[in-house]
């Protein structure tokens, strides 16, 4: 499959809702209708690939694994990296243990299992142990609290 910038296009565009989501602004409740068309797209343009490879006789498991290795680990590399500079500078020393959990998780490609559990447990707390930001559940001890007028 030749490269299509329309299909590439799309994918970028698919993008958009997530980052909107993330700054609080959506039309679309939830943010996930970006990640969803932005998987649908990349599906059709794997699968057109491993067609391709399939016709001329030249596909290989290993080298379907090595090109989505090359295209993906530089980007999770530099973010984690970005990352954890950041976390440095702006996290406080209690919320530093649960980053690097979650960098470990994202780093080994566990990140999913990592926070479904982290949301299943913070969900069985007690409802005065924990509050909600954004949708997430934090421990109230790792939280600083304004006081109430």
């Amino acid at each position: 499959m030749k490269y299509r910038r329309d299909i590439d296009g799309l994918r970028a565009v698919a993008v958009l809702p997530v980052v909107l989501f993330h700054f609080g602004i959506s039309a679309i409740p939830g943010g996930f209708t970006g990640v969803d068309i932005f998987f649908v797209i990349s599906g059709y343009l794997i699968t057109g690939s491993l067609l391709d490879d399939l016709e001329r006789g030249q596909f290989s498991i290993v080298s379907f694994y090595w090109r989505r290795a090359r295209r993906i680990l530089p980007a999770l590399i530099f973010v984690t990296l970005l990352t954890c500079i950041a976390a440095l500078f702006i996290l406080l020393p209690s919320d530093l243990h649960e980053f690097s959990l979650s960098v470990i998780a994202a780093s080994t490609f566990w990140s999913n299992i990592y926070f479904w559990k982290r949301q299943i447990t913070s969900r069985s707390m007690p409802s005065s142990d924990r509050c909600c930001t954004r949708g997430r559940f934090r421990s109230r001890n790792s939280t600083i609290s304004l006081p109430r007028s």
